[in-house]
């Protein structure tokens, strides 16, 4: 007898899309090796995307959201996972192409299926999510470029969000000295309580919409979920032999860069794409986030904790830039 359980489902409803709780059979879930009782998930940018229509995240109707989940496995047709395992399970296709963690079961392919590092609990994973994760992997795209705490000042774009909020600790915890760029004035002192050395606004990186060539070279690294115009901003004062890494389009798509950054100062410009991200270097970057990537405040970084019946609000809320951090979805809890 197949069993039924509660999802968070969208649908595109007379040319909107609505998103509630709703009860789905374990025959409607996509194909996949390991089926997972679902512990925790989080709310990403991208899964707000997936409550819009022209969000460009969902390719068809109806879904279940939510790019990250963490759990236990309940049954796995895949040798490499037995019953009872704690596991991760982010990016690739989840939440986009695939039925995602909004659910309390949820069945993943078992090539995208991360064992839960021993000093994680399942919790503590998606507090960092893909957010985390991200920003963990920027910072590991610096220090191969060679940009260490010795080198100067770090700068994190949007740093009170998911990506920036996590990079700022990470960084500041590994001894760099962050600068923190934000647009909202109440957050310095969250910042700061993060790690951040000094905070700065968005209008100082992007100099009020004057973007040059070449500017006076202050940060020796970025971490940048932002994109756009701020990015050509970023690059164009990054020091000689400098590096940004780039994650993020909130701040558009399109980048007014010219060459001088690269050519003059030999600047690197790093993307970081964690979706498809090699599954050797993504367990070694989760165990990462289990010993030296794992910040002292990041029960800090947790804006929310909610449950299925909250996600729609939640994913409504990070559109629109009303969140501190990160969104924290118990499903079944540990």
């Amino acid at each position: 007898m197949k069993m039924t359980f509660k999802a968070v489902m969208v649908d595109l409803k007379d040319d909107q899309v609505e998103a509630k709780v709703t009860d789905v059979s374990e025959e409607q879930l996509p194909k996949g090796e390991v089926l997972i009782k679902v512990a925790y998930s989080s709310v990403n940018f991208k899964d707000g995307l997936a409550g819009l229509k022209d969000g460009q995240i969902v390719q068809s109707y109806p879904f279940i959201p939510g790019i990250d989940l963490s759990g236990t496995v309940e049954s796995s047709e895949d040798s490499r996972f037995q019953k009872g395992d704690r596991v991760i399970a982010t990016s690739y296709g989840i939440g986009v192409t695939h039925f995602g963690g909004y659910s309390e079961y949820a069945r993943i392919p078992a090539d995208w299926v991360v064992p839960l590092p021993e000093e994680l609990s399942l919790r503590e994973s998606m507090i960092f999510g893909t957010a985390g994760f991200t920003a963990a992997l920027s910072v590991y795209r610096l220090e191969k470029e060679d940009v260490t705490p010795d080198s100067g000042d770090v700068l994190v774009t949007g740093a009170t969000g998911g990506v920036g909020s996590m990079a700022v600790a990470m960084l500041a915890a590994k001894g760099y000295q962050v600068t923190g760029s934000t647009g909202k004035s109440s957050e310095h002192e969250y910042l700061k309580s993060l790690g951040a050395a000094k905070v700065i606004s968005r209008d100082e990186v992007y100099d009020g919409g004057k973007i040059r060539p070449l500017n006076k070279g202050i940060w020796a690294g970025a971490v940048d979920p932002v994109g756009g115009d701020s990015l050509a901003s970023v690059l164009s004062k990054v020091k000689q032999n400098g590096a940004v890494a780039v994650s993020g389009l909130t701040g558009g798509t399109k980048v007014p860069a010219t060459v001088h950054p690269f050519i003059l100062r030999g600047v690197s410009l790093l993307g970081v794409d964690s979706a498809y991200c090699a599954m050797p270097l993504r367990e070694e970057i989760w165990k990462r986030l289990g010993s030296d990537l794992k910040p002292a405040q990041l029960e800090e970084m947790v804006d929310r904790e909610v449950e299925l019946q909250d996600v729609p609000q939640a994913m409504a809320d990070i559109i629109e830039n009303k969140i501190r951090g990160r969104v924290l979805v118990k499903v079944a809890g540990e």
